[in-house]
């Protein structure tokens, strides 16, 4: 007999992606979603959102995360003892909390998948795991349903620090980015005149914008993002003024500084080198 899942919120861009993905590993897949209209093939579609949990085996939220802990609080105690909900939220530390108090006879699988609806396979990909109430169990059960993907355990309140830095930064920055850009009114020229850098950065910006606005915002309103965006604001008035006052030496020791603090971590050559292939890649 198929195994049962139900995916909330399955009319969504990652919605789609893990319907389609339950789909092809043999799961009879439900889904439900109240905006947006779903399409795929092999589906059921449920009309309302307690219907479609009853009989699931496991039930998978794709939903905002400022929804999905009043989601938790009103399918949880409707759906089937000794059944699993899944939620893969950008920000935790609330969402946890609302896993924490369901009913004992559903098992929380906490996860932040770090891919996006373009990705071909689950293989290689990197999923993080938040333990809830048995780290260990929560973690094979992900790893049963996600096999072949990578998988890292860390609590709540240290994924968000993180992904205030991961994804809360990056998309702050690319966002402004891409809105100067976007400014523009001789592209064409602009992108004649660019070399590697700025062609990266304008694919990695343009690529973010094609997220929905309101998952932007619920990543860059992560709270933690607090402190990494107000330390880069200052350093970038700081470079500013000491350019502008003509402080060369103030300018390249912090240069310096961050080259040495990186090329402990990393091989900077190395990265210069996967940039200029990327390039060449993309350009074939």
């Amino acid at each position: 007999m198929k195994k049962k899942i139900t995916v909330i919120g399955a009319g969504g861009q990652m919605g789609k992606w893990f319907t389609k993905y339950f789909l092809a590993i043999g799961y009879e897949v439900t889904c439900y979603d109240t905006e947006n209209k779903i399409q795929t093939k092999g589906i059921i579609q449920s009309e309302s959102l307690v219907g479609g949990i009853l009989k699931a085996d496991y039930v998978m939220l794709c939903t905002p995360t400022r929804r999905t802990p009043e989601i938790i609080r009103l399918i949880a105690k409707e759906m089937k003892r000794d059944t699993y909900l899944i939620e893969i939220s950008s920000e935790k530390s609330k969402v946890v909390a609302s896993l924490a108090k369901m009913p004992a006879k559903i098992n929380p699988i906490c996860i932040h998948p770090m891919f996006g609806p373009g990705a071909k396979s689950i293989k290689g990909q990197n999923i993080i795991s938040i333990p809830v109430k048995d780290a260990k169990k929560e973690l094979e059960v992900a790893k049963a349903l996600f096999e072949g993907a990578n998988f890292v355990t860390i609590d709540s309140n240290e994924h968000d620090k993180k992904i205030a830095v991961i994804l809360g930064l990056t998309h702050l920055m690319n966002l402004v980015f891409a809105n100067i850009i976007s400014k523009d009114e001789k592209m064409a020229l602009t992108e004649k005149m660019s070399g590697t850098t700025f062609k990266v950065q304008k694919i990695l910006a343009e690529s973010i914008m094609t997220e929905s606005p309101e998952l932007i915002e619920t990543i860059i309103a992560n709270p933690e993002i607090r402190r990494s965006a107000e330390e880069l604001w200052k350093d970038i008035g700081r470079l500013l003024t000491a350019v502008q006052e003509s402080k060369t030496e103030e300018v390249v020791n912090y240069i310096k500084t961050c080259q040495a603090k990186l090329a402990s971590n990393t091989n900077l050559d190395e990265s210069y080198k996967k940039l200029t292939k990327m390039i060449s890649v993309i350009e074939k």
